[in-house]
Order: C-alpha cells, then sequence, then structure tokens
C-alpha cells in the first residue's frame, strides 16, 4: 500500500501522528541552542610564550625558532606562522580540517615540554591554547564609579569577577584597565654604591627573608605541637626595617639606601567608556554554550551585584553585546521568512482560486517547519544565521510539492472523480515525481558534507536544515494533503453570469487569464516543436551572452555584514609614550562626538595584543576605540559609510597612523581575515622590508584599496647592552648577571609577595625614578662581582643606540613579511587580479617569494572545494533521476534546463550589483536541484500521456498546459518566498542575499526557458533513439524502417 492511500485510509492515524510531531517540535524547539553562527571549531592552535624585557630578535632566536621546530614534527600540520614582539611570542599552528584538536593541543603541549629546559629561564611558562571564535568577548562592558579607580578595581576583581566565572556556560571573565596596588622599593643607586652593594642582592635578600616555614613536629609534655618558622612581613614598616648586612661589615636599614612606596603598579594601559575613566570587563563563553541564555545570566548577575552596593554609585555601560546582534539576525529571518511565506500563500491562491486547498497546501509550512526542529535537534544543530536562513530559503520549497499533489487531486475531482477517489488516484499518479523532485533537490546538498574550510563549517547547516525541511514537505505532501483533500476539497464553479460581488467577478476573470495563457502556451509549445534548431540556437547564444558578462560581475569571499560596530585603530611612532598615544586617543573621541550615528565609545590605549590573544606585554603607542552604532534600521547609513565619514575626518591628526574599519561579525578574530594579505618571504628583513614597500605602493596604485601598510612597521628605537665577555671575566662576572641587573633596574624584578587582608601584592625592586632618565644613569649602575667590587656597567659593556625591528612574523619556518589592506568599492577578486598583474613584473632575489592569503586564499580554497561539490551535486542529481525514470535518457534531457540556469544567475547578480560570493555559490547548488523539479514534473507526465497511446507531440501538446499550471505555481511560490531575503534588509540579512538573488534570478529564467527548451530537447533526444533502433533492426534482420 502507497503512502499516500494509507494516509487516505486511516486519517486519526495521521491526525494523531500530527499531533505527536507538533509536540515533538516544540520541545526540540525550546531546546535548540540559539548563536549568531555554527559552532566552528578551527583547527587552529597556538604557543604563547612571554619573555619579559626581552627584543624580537632574542626571543624569535632563543624562544619562537626551537618551537617552530619541534612543533613541525607533529602529524596534520598544514602551516606553521608565528609573531615575534617585544616581550612575547607567538607561535600558530593550523592543522588540516578533521583534525582532532584536543589530540592535537595535546601533542603540542608535549612537545612544548620537551624543549623547556632548553629555553631560557627567564620565560614564563609557555601556552597552549586552541585558537576559537568563542574567544572573542560576547559581551563587553565599561564599569565606572566608586570612590577611585584602585576601590573599583578590587570591587571588579573580588567581586565582579569571581561571581560571573561561576555562571554556566562562562569561560573568563577579563578585565583591562583600573589600579593595581603594588609595593615599590625604589633604590637610590648612589647609596647603593656607597654601601657596596648591588640591585640584585637587595631582591635576593627581600625574597629570603619573606617567608613561613613548616619546621616539622616536636613533643613537649606528652603533646605534640608544630614547628612553624614565621618570617613573612606583617607591615609596610617591617618592610623599611629589614636589615641587610653589608659585605665589608655592619649592617643597614632597606629604608637607608631605598624608598618603599605602598602605591600601584605603572600605569600601561588606560580604558574609557564614553569619556570616563573605567574598568573594561570582558566575558567570554565556553564554546559550547548558548551565547543569549549566557548573556542573560550575566546581566542578571550585574544587576544582582549592583543592588548588593547601593551607595558605590556603580555605573555599567555595554559596549559590545553579541546576543543582542544574535537576536535582530534571527529576528530578521524570522520576519523575512513569515512575508516569503505569506506572498507564497497569495500565490497558491491565486493559481487554486479556492480557500480549502489554498489552506491544505499552505499547511505544509508550518507542519514542515516543526517537522525540522526535531530533526535539528537530534542532529545536534543550532538555531543561527544560517540554519534559520535554511529554512526560510526552504519555504518557497516546501509547498512545492503540496502543490503538485493537490494539483493532480484537483483536476480529478473536475473529471467527476469522488473525494476518496480522487485523492487515492491523484496523489498516487504524481507520487513518483514528486519524491524525484524532493530527491534531486536534497541530492544537490549532500556533497556539501564532504566540502572541507571554512566556508563548509559555515554553510553545513544550511544545506542540513534545507534538506530536513523539504524531506518533511514531501512527507506532508504525501499524507496530509491526501488525507485532507479526501476529506474537504470541494470545487467551486460559478457561471459567469451568476457571479455576485467582487470577489467572485474577480475570480471568474483571473479564471479566464489563466485559461487565456494556457492556450498560448499551447500555440508557443507548438512553434517551438515546429521550429526546434531556433529555440536550441536562441538559448545557446543567451547562454554565451551570459557567460561573456560574468567579468563584469566580480567575486569576494562573504558578502560584508552591517554589525553596527566600528574598530579604530591608532599606531604611534615607535617609542611613543603613553601619555601622547592618549591624547591622539582623546582627539579622536572628541571627533566621533560630532557623528550623529554613535552610541557608545570604549578607548583602550596600551592594550596588550590583539583581541584573541593577549601576550601581557603592553604596546603604548597603540590606542584601540570600540565604536558601536546605533541600531541598523535607527540610521540612514551603512556601518561601513559612516567608518569612511570618520576615516576622512581622523585622517587630519598628525603624527599618527590610523586605520577606522566596520567590523564584520563572520570574521572578526579569524586568522588572516584583511581582504589583501600579501606575504613575502625571505630571510633578510632589510630585503624583505624594501620589497614589502614596492609591493605596498603597487598596492596603493590599485583602484579600490585603502588602508594599505605592511607588517614590519617602522623599528623600535633600542638601547643595545654589549657585553664585553672579556672584561666582565676578570672581575668574574658573566653577561647573564650583567644583563640580570639591567633588567632588575630598569624594569624591576617582583623579589616577593606580602599579604594583606587575603590579598598577595607584589614588591617589586628597581632603581628611584630619578636614575632611570638618561643613558648616563645605565652607564653609572653597579654590577656586583663575587670578590664584593661593585663595577659600573661602563666598564663591562657598550651601550649603543640602535633601531630593532618592532615585530618579527614567520610562516612554514621562514620570516615574512605581510602586505594588508583593504578594499572600498570594487570587488575583491578584481583588485587582487590587478595586484598579481604588477607584483609579477617585480624581479625578485634569489631565495624571496611572493604569496597570496587571506580572504583572496580562502576564497580561491572555497571556490574551489564548492566546484567540486556542484559537480558531485549535478552527477548525483542526474543518478536519483535515472534511478526514478529506469532510463539513461530522460534525466539527461530533464538536466538540459540546468544550463539555463546560469542566464538568469549572471542577470541577477548584475542588476542587483552583488558580487559573487560563497554564499551566491551555494545558491547555484541550490539551483541543480531546483531547477530539474519544473523539467521532472513535466516529462514525468509527458511519459504518462504517451502510454495511453497518444503521438508524442500530440502528448507533448496536452501535458504542457496541463502541468504549467503547478510548474508556475511552484516556482512562484519559491521565488516569492525568497524576495524578502534578496533585499538584505535588516541586521545580519546581507549573508543570505547573494544566495537568494542566484536562486530567484536563475529559477525565474530557467523555469521561462525549460517550459519551453526542454519539450524541444525530448523529441530530438526521441528522434535520435528512434533512428538508433531502426539502424539496430536493420543490421540485425535486414527489415526497413520504421516510420515515425
Amino acid at each position: 500500500m502507497k503512502l499516500s492511500e494509507l494516509a487516505v485510509n486511516r486519517p486519526v492515524t495521521i491526525l494523531m501522528l500530527v499531533s505527536i510531531v507538533v509536540l515533538l517540535g516544540a520541545i526540540s524547539l525550546s531546546r535548540l541552542s540559539v548563536d549568531l553562527y555554527p559552532d566552528i571549531k578551527l583547527p587552529v592552535a597556538g604557543v604563547i610564550t612571554t619573555y619579559g624585557g626581552a627584543g624580537p630578535l632574542e626571543i624569535e632566536d632563543q624562544v619562537t625558532q626551537p618551537i617552530e621546530e619541534i612543533l613541525g614534527t607533529i602529524n596534520n600540520v598544514k602551516q606553521i606562522r608565528s609573531i615575534t614582539r617585544p616581550g612575547a611570542s607567538v607561535v600558530i599552528v593550523e592543522f588540516n580540517w578533521g583534525t582532532n584538536m584536543d589530540f592535537a593541543t595535546l601533542q603540542m603541549r608535549e612537545k612544548v615540554d620537551l624543549i623547556k629546559k632548553y629555553l631560557p629561564d627567564e620565560i614564563e611558562t609557555p601556552m597552549v591554547i586552541k585558537m576559537d571564535p568563542s574567544m572573542m568577548p560576547v559581551l563587553q562592558m565599561g564599569i565606572s564609579g566608586g570612590r577611585d579607580l584602585a576601590e573599583l578595581q578590587r570591587l571588579v576583581e573580588d567581586d565582579f569577577k569571581s561571581r560571573l566565572e561561576r555562571i554556566d556556560g562562562v569561560a573568563q571573565v577579563a578585565i583591562t584597565g583600573g589600579l593595581t596596588r603594588e609595593i615599590k622599593v625604589l633604590v637610590d643607586p648612589i647609596k647603593l654604591q656607597s654601601y657596596g652593594l648591588s640591585i640584585s642582592q637587595v631582591a635576593a635578600i627581600l625574597r629570603s627573608d619573606n617567608f613561613n616555614l613548616s619546621s616539622g613536629e616536636v613533643t613537649d609534655a606528652k603533646k605534640q605541637l608544630f614547628v612553624r618558622s614565621l618570617g613573612q612581613f606583617q607591615s609596610i614598616d617591617e618592610i623599611k626595617n629589614l636589615v641587610i648586612s653589608l659585605p665589608q661589615g655592619g649592617q643597614v636599614f632597606l629604608r637607608d639606601i631605598a624608598t618603599v612606596v605602598d602605591g600601584y603598579k605603572d600605569v600601561t594601559q588606560l580604558t574609557r567608556m564614553n569619556g570616563q575613566p573605567s574598568i573594561g570587563l570582558h566575558i567570554l563563553k565556553q564554546s559550547d554554550a548558548n551565547t543569549v541564555k549566557v548573556v542573560e545570566a550575566v546581566k542578571r548577575e550585574i544587576d544582582q551585584i549592583k543592588r548588593e552596593h547601593p551607595n558605590q554609585n556603580i555605573q555599567i555601560n555595554f559596549v559590545f553585546d553579541q546576543s543582542d546582534y544574535i537576536k535582530q539576525s534571527i529576528s530578521t529571518v524570522e520576519r523575512h521568512a513569515v512575508v516569503g511565506a505569506i506572498l507564497a500563500v497569495v500565490v497558491l491562491y491565486l493559481f487554486l482560486r479556492n480557500l480549502r486547498s489554498t489552506f491544505i497546501v499552505a499547511l505544509a509550512i508550518p507542519l514542515s517547519i516543526i517537522s525540522t526542529f526535531i530533526l535539528m535537534y537530534f542532529a545536534g544543530l543550532t538555531l543561527n544565521l544560517l540554519s534559520m536562513g535554511g529554512l526560510a530559503l526552504g519555504i518557497g520549497r516546501m509547498v512545492d510539492d503540496a502543490i503538485v499533489v493537490l494539483e493532480n487531486i484537483y483536476r480529478h475531482r473536475q473529471q467527476g472523480y469522488s473525494l476518496y477517489e480522487a485523492a487515492r488516484l491523484g496523489s498516487a499518479e504524481v507520487g513518483n515525481a514528486v519524491m524525484a523532485s524532493t530527491f534531486t533537490t536534497i541530492a544537490v546538498f549532500f556533497p556539501i558534507v564532504f566540502v572541507e574550510g571554512f566556508s563548509a563549517i559555515l554553510f553545513k547547516q544550511l544545506a542540513m536544515t534545507v534538506s530536513f525541511a523539504i524531506f518533511s514537505s514531501l512527507i506532508v505532501a504525501l499524507t496530509i494533503v491526501p488525507m485532507l483533500a479526501s476529506k474537504s476539497l470541494t470545487i467551486e464553479t460559478i457561471p459567469p453570469g451568476e457571479a455576485r460581488g467582487f470577489l467572485q467577478k474577480a475570480n471568474i476573470w483571473w479564471g479566464d487569464k489563466l485559461e487565456q495563457l494556457n492556450q498560448r502556451y499551447r500555440v508557443w509549445l507548438a512553434w517551438a516543436l515546429e521550429h526546434r534548431r531556433r529555440v536550441i540556437v536562441i538559448t545557446v547564444v543567451l547562454l554565451v551572452v551570459s557567460v561573456a558578462l560574468t567579468p563584469f560581475i566580480g567575486a569576494e569571499f562573504l558578502p560584508a555584514m552591517d554589525s553596527g560596530e566600528i574598530s579604530i585603530e591608532v599606531q604611534m611612532p615607535k617609542g611613543t609614550v603613553l601619555a601622547e598615544t592618549n591624547k591622539v586617543a582623546e582627539q579622536i573621541e572628541g571627533i566621533l562626538k560630532s557623528v550623529p550615528e554613535v552610541k557608545t565609545v570604549f578607548v583602550s590605549v596600551g592594550p596588550d595584543g590583539s583581541q584573541m590573544i593577549s601576550t601581557g606585554a603592553s604596546q603604548p603607542d597603540i590606542a584601540r576605540l570600540q565604536v558601536m552604532l546605533t541600531k541598523k534600521s535607527e540610521r540612514k547609513r551603512t556601518d561601513i559609510a559612516v567608518a569612511d565619514d570618520i576615516r576622512q575626518k581622523v585622517a587630519l591628526i598628525p603624527g599618527a597612523e590610523i586605520k577606522v574599519s566596520a567590523v564584520d561579525p563572520k570574521t572578526a578574530g579569524m586568522p588572516s581575515s584583511t581582504p589583501i594579505n600579501i606575504a613575502i618571504k625571505g630571510d633578510d628583513l632589510d630585503v624583505l622590508k624594501d620589497l614589502a614597500e614596492q609591493i605596498a605602493a603597487i598596492a596603493r596604485q590599485v583602484e579600490g584599496t585603502r588602508e594599505i601598510k605592511t607588517s614590519l612597521s617602522e623599528g623600535q628605537p633600542e638601547v643595545q647592552v654589549i657585553v664585553n665577555r672579556q672584561k666582565a671575566s676578570l672581575y668574574g662576572i658573566t653577561a647573564a648577571q650583567v644583563a640580570n641587573t639591567v633588567q632588575t633596574a630598569i624594569e624591576g624584578q617582583v623579589a616577593t609577595r606580602y599579604r594583606s587582608g587575603g590579598d598577595e601584592i607584589d614588591i617589586r625592586v628597581r632603581l628611584a625614578d630619578n636614575a632611570r632618565q638618561s643613558l648616563q644613569n645605565l652607564r653609572d649602575l653597579t654590577v656586583a662581582s663575587p670578590m664584593g667590587m661593585s663595577v659600573p656597567l661602563s666598564e663591562l659593556a657598550r651601550l649603543d643606540l640602535a633601531t630593532g625591528p618592532n615585530v618579527i612574523n614567520r610562516e612554514s619556518q621562514v620570516r615574512v613579511v605581510n602586505v594588508t589592506g583593504y578594499i572600498s568599492g570594487r570587488d575583491l577578486n578584481s583588485i587582487m587580479k590587478d595586484i598579481r598583474a604588477r607584483v609579477d613584473q617585480l624581479n625578485l632575489p634569489p631565495g624571496y617569494s611572493v604569496e597570496y592569503s587571506g580572504e583572496n586564499k580562502e576564497m580561491r580554497e572555497s571556490f574551489s572545494s564548492l566546484t567540486l561539490a556542484l559537480l558531485l551535486a549535478i552527477i548525483l542529481v542526474y543518478m536519483v533521476m535515472a534511478i526514478q525514470y529506469e532510463s539513461l535518457v530522460h534525466p539527461f534531457v530533464i538536466m538540459f534546463s540546468m544550463p539555463t540556469a546560469v542566464i538568469g544567475i549572471v542577470l541577477g547578480l548584475l542588476l542587483t550589483g552583488r558580487a559573487f560570493s560563497v554564499p551566491a555559490f551555494i545558491g547555484v547548488i541550490m539551483l541543480a536541484g531546483i531547477v530539474v523539479s519544473n523539467a521532472i514534473v513535466l516529462v514525468d507526465y509527458i511519459n504518462t500521456v504517451r502510454q495511453r497511446g497518444v503521438e508524442r507531440n500530440q502528448a507533448i501538446l496536452e501535458a504542457g498546459p496541463v502541468r504549467l499550471r503547478p510548474i508556475l505555481m511552484t516556482a512562484l511560490t519559491t521565488i516569492l518566498a525568497m524576495l524578502p531575503l534578496a533585499f538584505g534588509f535588516g541586521e545580519g540579512g546581507e549573508s543570505q542575499a547573494p544566495m537568494a538573488t542566484v536562486v530567484i534570478g536563475g529559477l525565474t529564467v530557467s523555469t521561462a526557458i525549460t517550459l519551453v527548451l526542454v519539450p524541444v530537447v525530448y523529441t530530438i533526444f526521441d528522434d535520435l533513439g528512434l533512428r538508433i533502433k531502426n539502424r539496430l533492426k536493420r543490421r540485425l534482420t535486414g527489415m526497413p524502417s520504421v516510420a515515425q
């Protein structure tokens, strides 16, 4: 018994099954996690090593290279990159897609542990971390108020941080800005020298005198007593009064040679929120946590903390809230889906002209969506921009099967069949056709599962969601539609003279127009069958013209999305102090006040690394401003337009390199996320610098580029202490002792910690501020020898002024300089073609090479993978149809509808001004399954009519008009359902717009041409088959050929 017949015979069973589906769907929907994008597991991990006080060259040689070499022995490594900057080394390992990152990071830790003993003793323990988009904050806020920043800092660290990190789903709470308590021991170098002491000795004495030690047990009067030696400092005065034994005999108090200050650590970072000094709080979630729920829980806890401190006058301003953008984006897709569904239902009514019929078909939409939620839940998918976009894209296709089934049942009713017989026979007659069209559509998404890369991660959930929705709609079409039709489908026949009211008259008028369209189509079809060569030639010419127009479309990786966030990065000349950088940041803040779209501004002067990686090394010559705009619906300009306006205004500020860019949520924090990224590889930094400057100049001359810069920026001014080992050995002093003394004197050394009220406070020893103001102070610094002498640094080393590299980048264990930049007004592919053509004319020295990475590389790799997926999809579509028809010829005829979609694709992208991107490519793959659906329905019915004994051309002229209405209905419902998505309105709407544009354009043109082309191709192959049969028959029997 067929499924449709079972549904007609068992209506109560079907009703109960529908009730179960609705219940499970509601439960599944409530448990689906909500996020902006699918959980992205990047095959990337890093090793972060902090080496305070060391320069990039030393760190590269002593830390970066050894780590790179040992990590290169791990399996499945695709590429190793590193960034070495003052005080820090970051080695990034990119693995092949599909690598188990838990095991990979375990291997990395083991390898790093193997060489740890060969690394400098002064480094902090290297940290191995997985690079994950969840390392980007989901919530950022600026906290101000309280009596002062130090008190606010304690409140944030002791209360906010500890409580927020206990929330389920929160991975880390990072704090920026504020003041941290520190006890400074500022040593007077003159007094130090007069007593024959060195600064290293002072630090060692502080360390050795601050301890508590368990000393064992003693028994006294039958009691067992624990013995503890207590030597920890109990007060600041105790530190001041620490007794220091002199080398020549005698004693001196610490206060006699140093000033002990209970103050704060040197300010290396300033943070402000809307001009007010603030502390930044950044919430990072666990990778599998629900972003919306995590942010809501954090906000509830923050409100509770504020209520517990009513007298603190705490003010909290949210800088960035990803949950808001997620909710707005999902809401946008939902609105588009609802509007699309309404448009589809209107089309249904216009063609069916029957409310009951319209209701039966329209019911397929909610039932299919509810069923999809169940499948999504059990498949482990989430509600995100792409999965919801898949649902919205599938809405028009959800009613296609129901339309074909109901239209055929309706036709049987018009022929006089009873409700039961019409439902049974009508659904059975087209059951195979709708199954074939559905499985061909699903088949095109199957190869996406095997595509690798960033685009595969993004669009795999979309493919699965669309497949679930279409499969669900097939089940609905073969069960619910026949069951309801067998109970309630009526035929409303109103004679023209008896029409009453506007609606009935309009109904009759529209019916007449549809009938006229049928007749005209029959005439066009008859003409096409008589002029087959003309039809083929016209189609080929249109196709050739469309292909010739493709260079005018352009290509990009992913369409830009308006997140309402703008990033401003200020780069001052190297060596600029924090205060000067802060002045420029304040100027920019003043300019931003005149931009009406600006809502909040969060400033960080002297950040310690990028947004994803904190190296712990402050950068006083850098400032970052995070600008949040008002909602997209509340402003007239896009974030890119606002960024362009700000860029022009801040360009007038002298002495600073200022980069202004709109933040794209899909690539924020991703490696190589700049559109233009050209890597120049070689060994000599000077040669690399020259080549990079030449290529940067070339890139700046190409139309559409902006903010082109090189990674090997201006060098960092430095003083190089070059130890004379021969002289130092005469005093028994090593180069390491000299370096340690210089580091302690200038940067200071945390000798020990002072415990107060449960807090541990660093005690830092260094020279007094007035003794660190000049090179002469540095030359006068004394180093203690084992013989008890204090030797001036000028006797042991030479001090040279030089300029060292600020950042050293390496790739595949070779030095590399990157030329990076952004695009404006042109597509990425066209810009990169122009740059490549000019760079290829350069004569590179031996051993140096140029590679193109960034978004351009991602785009090329994604297009390559998706091309393979498209070819596999076409093959699978052919195989499904061959199985369905048990024929190798008919599927080939049907697939002639595919190339015609190219005409609509090119036309759609040209008219909308959109570039061809990964979403557009996904739309092309979708079209491979969608466009054949119309041809399947048409060819299937032609075969059915011919099986009744009707002559071929007559069968085509009979089947074409009969199938015209369902073909137009399915095409128009799909097109109109996607129309809201194609406009790209609302937050996140840009991501689905190219996909919808491609599907609408391709399906529109393909449907129009298919109605004529497929019957023509059908006759051509039928004639070819007859000729082959006749030839075979003549050869085998010698009989004359059979006339057609």
